[in-house]
C-alpha cells in the first residue's frame, strides 16, 4: 500500500529473527510478570518490528513514516532508575501526586510511576512520547491484565487500547505517521502533522479527530457585535435631557422651554388630538 501511494519512497522493513523461548522467560522472571498472550505471541514470530519510509521533495528522499515496536531486550521498564545520575537524584515515581483523579466510567484510571504499576517501553516514538505496555494492578500480586498506554512529552496518560493486537492494528492503520498517538489525546496532532494526514491518512482512521474544530482559530467577523457600540451612541445622548428636571423648583421661570420636550409634558400628549 505504501509503495503505491503517490510521493512514497525507500520502504523499508527490517527483518528480524523470532525471539527465543528462553529470552522470553527469563524477561518475565526478571520483571515478575506475565508478558500477554498475544504479545508474546509476536515476539515468537518477530523479536519486534521495524519499518520506515520516507516521500520525495525536490526528488530528495526525506524520513517520515516510522512504525516500531521493541525487542524482547529492549521492553525496558520506566521509572526504575534515576533522571540523573547524581545521589538521591529525582525519580518519575516523584511525579505521583496522591490527589490525582482516579479512573471512572469514561475515563480509565491512569498508570502510576510507582510502585502502584509496571511500565514498559513498546515504542520511543522518535522522542514525540512513548508507547507503553502498562501492568496498572501490582499488589498483592502482578496482575496479568495489560493495557497501552501513550505517554506524551509532558508525562500525560492518554489510554490508547486493552490489546497488544488491537495497538498493532492502529500502528498498522497509521501507517506509522509522525504523532499519531497525539490523535487519542485531547489536544491532537500538530498543524504539520495533520498536513501529512490529510496527504496519507488512511481509510478507516477516525477522521472527526482530524476535522472537529477546524474552523476554531478562524476569525469570524460578527457586525452585531462590531458596531454594537454605535447603537448605544444615541441611547447615552438622551440621558443629559432628563437630568433638568432636578432644577424646577429652584427656577420654575427658567424650566418652561425645556420641559415641553419632555414626555410627560402635558403641551405634548394635546398635539397628537390637533
Amino acid at each position: 500500500l505504501l509503495e503505491t501511494s503517490p510521493g512514497v519512497a525507500e520502504v523499508t522493513i527490517v527483518e528480524k529473527e523470532p525471539a527465543e523461548r528462553h529470552s522470553i522467560i527469563s524477561w518475565e522472571q526478571k520483571n515478575s510478570c506475565v508478558l500477554p498472550e498475544d504479545l508474546k505471541n509476536f515476539y515468537l514470530m518477530t523479536d519486534g518490528f521495524q519499518m520506515t519510509w520516507s516521500v520525495k521533495t525536490d526528488d530528495t528522499p526525506m524520513p517520515l513514516g516510522s512504525m516500531v515496536i521493541n525487542s524482547v531486550s529492549k521492553l525496558c521498564r520506566l521509572g526504575s532508575s534515576s533522571m540523573y545520575t547524581l545521589p538521591n537524584a529525582p525519580t518519575l515515581a516523584d511525579l505521583e501526586d496522591d490527589t490525582d483523579e482516579e479512573g471512572n466510567e469514561d475515563k480509565p484510571e491512569k498508570p502510576h510511576f510507582d510502585s502502584r504499576s509496571l511500565i514498559f517501553e513498546l515504542d520511543p516514538c522518535n522522542g514525540n512520547g512513548k508507547v507503553c505496555l502498562v501492568y496498572k494492578h501490582t499488589k498483592p500480586v502482578v496482575s496479568p491484565d495489560t493495557e497501552i498506554w501513550f505517554l506524551d512529552r509532558a508525562l500525560y496518560w492518554h489510554f490508547l487500547t486493552k490489546t497488544f493486537t488491537a495497538y498493532y492494528r492502529l500502528l498498522i492503520t497509521h501507517l506509522g505517521l509522525p504523532q499519531w498517538q497525539y490523535a487519542f489525546t485531547s489536544y491532537g496532532v500538530s498543524p504539520q502533522a495533520k498536513q501529512w494526514f490529510n496527504m496519507y491518512k488512511p481509510i478507516t482512521i477516525n477522521t472527526a479527530l482530524l476535522s472537529e474544530e477546524a474552523d476554531f482559530f478562524v476569525n469570524k467577523l460578527d457586525p452585531n457585535k462590531v458596531f454594537k457600540s454605535k447603537n448605544k451612541t444615541p441611547v447615552m445622548k438622551k440621558k443629559p435631557s432628563s437630568q433638568p428636571t432636578g432644577s424646577q423648583k429652584s427656577h420654575p421661570g427658567m424650566t418652561s422651554s425645556k420641559t415641553s420636550s419632555q414626555p410627560g409634558n402635558p403641551s405634548r400628549k394635546r398635539d397628537p388630538q390637533i
